[in-house]
């Protein structure tokens, strides 16, 4: 394994700088004009503040950046830019009595030296700039990938080019729809002239005055890092003319919502399909702009650091096109909770705040760990000449409150199978297959993921995934629901599953390198890096009672609290509405969160500043069936009105002990200790427990094996080797 350093910046709420990790790298100039070196009595000179403001500076793709000067009092002159040895002055427009902006091209893939100097003053900036076909941080591309430029349909008839080469790139294409007046999105197939039903948008920007402005929306469609994105902002080309990031458009608020989409199983090897569309009348009403890729849709790609490369370079490619956002909210459900919880811990500045629903902290822990439990019970459970158990005591060995849950749950453990889900069109020849195929793609999260966990002798996916010591159905032996010897032919039965998803007689032992990095690095959601900063608004919805089961289960919300509250103390950041038809809105509850932070220009930590403008009286709340809203703290369990109306069902493995954060991929052991078992043991069934469990069985007090912070933000798995955290080539 090889380290480096490793960034602890991001960028965050500003009017123009992107925070920490975009500060300038200055350099004074030095000496007099014949190059020797200042008198020690000679006054330093004044350094500009040279900054990129579109991405981080060793973040750059693409070959152009937002660059941004600011000029300290006193200091005047002609503005002078070098890119290497290129003079890209006339990029540059001054936007305020002291700041310039400009958008600078034409830099080469690699490193890029930006110089810049008014009269003295000067100041230099080294830029890493990678292909807009990425990848950036995410490791090598995934081979095969199947393109999908052909039949991607949210252009309103229209289509796209290409692929114009092996990364499924097409031309960058502008098109205009409008909103009609009796509702619904119509292209503007005449840009000359306003359409007769297009209806129109009345803007109230706190002013006396109101304006009134077309409900026509610029969506600009291409490719970055091998996904399609697309960008939708009002904007009135017949009154404005073209716009840029030195002349918005007038209609936008500033404000950017970057939605991302659920889904996980079958999300590999392809470019993604068709998504929600971006002409949402409730963003646009309000002047927001929105931004999204297919690489943003866990059903086209279940790989939370792949999503956050492409969010950084989608957004990139966003603020060079139209000036830096305000704020930026990220928002999704299911597995685009996963993606906005993720991408803010590990990648700080993308998002400013989010609002989620149906909540999973992470791809690799709460939600596998379920599903893999599930096969496991699932299989047991049918299992030819096995114990016969009522649906009540497979509720409480599940944790689940239905018990169609365990075989929803074993399905979805298909996302774990190599050759079960693969997107469509796939070749079947090129499909794995243990006997034909040994070396073909692998159809797994672990497989998709490879960059960050490493590879075996066969190249197969290392897994964090491990059950050794686990004690299935510990608390329904403890209730008194079970048995001790349905406990213990349970455990001794339940055995484990294989890197082809086929059950196994002895339990499944984690990979330790996979589990170590899926810590460090942050595929296990810690939650004190950039999610201690993040304002985050949940809807919390409820599914637990669904007969057939579901995977949106109200617990994994209470994961995410305790990891909060572990890494930060509190998760005073985290307010959850629902369940219940929740009538409040959490965009305008969102946007005056985040405004109160904008504005807050004092020098107290953002961490602090999100927690000190949380809106007076947004707390956690619930809706009856009448639409009466209960406030009251949200818990997991105990007394309360929301809990009586909405009660939490758990999981296999809190059923065993494993504690609410539900982050221990591989617990530490300890010896079989009679104390812990409500029921009394003969010494023929501790003597048969201990002999299930030989090297013992899981100690919850303590951290799981290799359980360790976030190592950093703004971590790289290659190309860039400037955070590059492991050497994943080896096998």
């Amino acid at each position: 394994m090889r380290t480096s350093r490793l960034r602890q910046g991001g960028y965050g709420l500003a009017r123009w700088a992107w925070a920490v990790g975009a500060a300038a790298v200055l350099v004074a100039a030095c000496g007099g004009s014949d190059g020797g070196a200042p008198s020690p009595d000679d006054p330093p000179a004044p350094l500009l503040k040279l900054s990129t403001v579109s991405s981080l500076p060793d973040y750059v793709t693409g070959g152009d950046a937002l660059v941004q000067i600011e000029v300290p009092p006193g200091v005047e002159g002609e503005l002078v830019v070098m890119l290497d040895n290129s003079d890209v002055s006339r990029a540059f427009t001054k936007i305020g009595s002291s700041t310039w902006q400009g958008l600078v091209s034409g830099m080469v893939v690699g490193k890029n030296t930006l110089h810049a100097q008014i009269g003295e003053a000067t100041a230099t900036l080294e830029v890493t700039n990678y292909p807009i076909t990425g990848p950036m941080i995410s490791g090598p591309h995934e081979k095969p990938f199947l393109c999908t430029t052909t039949s991607f349909g949210r252009l309103g008839g229209g289509t796209l080019d290409g692929p114009l080469d092996e990364h499924c790139s097409t031309n960058t294409r502008i098109d205009y729809f409008y909103r009609r007046t009796t509702g619904g999105n119509a292209r503007w197939n005449t840009p000359t002239v306003y359409p007769d039903d297009m209806a129109y948008i009345t803007i109230d920007e706190g002013k006396p005055t109101e304006r009134t402005v077309p409900y026509l929306v610029r969506l600009e469609t291409g490719t970055i890092n091998r996904g399609i994105y697309q960008s939708a902002m009002l904007h009135d080309p017949l009154n404005e003319g073209p716009i840029g990031p030195d002349k918005r458009s007038k209609a936008w608020n500033g404000k950017l919502i970057y939605p991302l989409g659920g889904g996980c199983q079958g999300g590999w090897y392809t470019q993604g399909g068709t998504f929600s569309t971006l002409i949402v009348d409730e963003w646009m009403k309000q002047g927001y702009a929105a931004v999204t890729s297919t690489l943003n849709i866990f059903g086209s790609n279940c790989n939370d650091l792949l999503s956050s490369e492409t969010v950084a370079m989608t957004k990139e490619r966003f603020i060079e096109a139209y000036g830096v956002p305000v704020y930026t909210i990220g928002t999704g459900g299911s597995g685009g909770a996963y993606q906005s919880f993720q991408t803010s811990d590990n990648y700080p500045g993308l998002f400013d705040g989010i609002i989620v629903n149906s909540v999973f902290p992470d791809v690799t822990s709460a939600t596998l760990f379920k599903l893999f439990d599930s096969r496991l019970l699932n299989n047991y459970f049918n299992r030819p000449g096995g114990l016969a158990y009522t649906d009540e005591k497979k509720k409480a060995i599940s944790g689940y409150l239905q018990v169609g849950n365990i075989s929803a749950m074993s399905t979805s453990a298909g996302r774990l199978d190599p050759v079960l889900s693969f997107p469509s069109g796939f070749p079947e020849e090129l499909k794995y297959h243990p006997v034909d195929r040994p070396s073909g793609a692998r159809a797994t999260v672990y497989d998709h993921t490879v960059n960050v966990y490493g590879k075996d002798s066969r190249g197969f996916a290392l897994r964090p995934i491990d059950n050794v010591g686990v004690q299935y159905g510990l608390k329904a032996l403890n209730d008194g629901v079970i048995t001790v010897e349905e406990f213990l032919d349970l455990n001794a039965n339940i055995g484990g599953l294989d890197v082809d998803l086929q059950p196994t007689p002895q339990r499944t032992s984690g990979d330790l390198d996979a589990i170590r990095r899926a810590y460090q690095s942050g595929r296990i959601t810690y939650g004190g890096g950039g999610l201690a900063s993040t304002a985050i608004l949940e809807h919390r919805d409820y599914f637990d009672k669904a007969v057939n089961g579901d995977i949106h289960n109200k617990i994994h919300s209470y994961s995410v609290r305790e990891r909060l509250k572990a890494a930060n103390g509190h998760f005073d950041n985290h307010v959850m509405l629902g369940p219940g038809r929740v009538s409040d809105s959490l965009l305008q509850l969102m946007d005056q969160w985040l405004m109160g932070v904008v504005n807050d220009k004092s020098d107290e930590p953002k961490a602090r500043k999100v927690v000190a403008h949380k809106p007076a009286g947004l707390a956690d709340a619930c809706w009856d069936e009448s639409g009466e809203k209960i406030v009251e703290p949200s818990t997991p369990f105990g007394d309360g009105r929301c809990n009586e109306l909405y009660p939490a069902g758990i999981t296999p493995r809190m059923v065993a002990g494993g504690p609410l954060a539900d982050n221990i991929v591989k617990c530490q052991l300890k010896p079989v200790d009679p104390a812990d078992y409500k029921v009394p043991l003969t010494p023929g069934q501790l003597s048969r427990l201990r002999e299930i469990f030989p090297d013992g069985v899981c100690d919850w007090t303590k951290p799981g094996v290799e359980q360790q912070p976030l190592v950093g933000t703004w971590i790289s798995f290659g190309p860039s080797e400037k955070n590059l955290l492991f050497d994943v080539t080896r096998p």
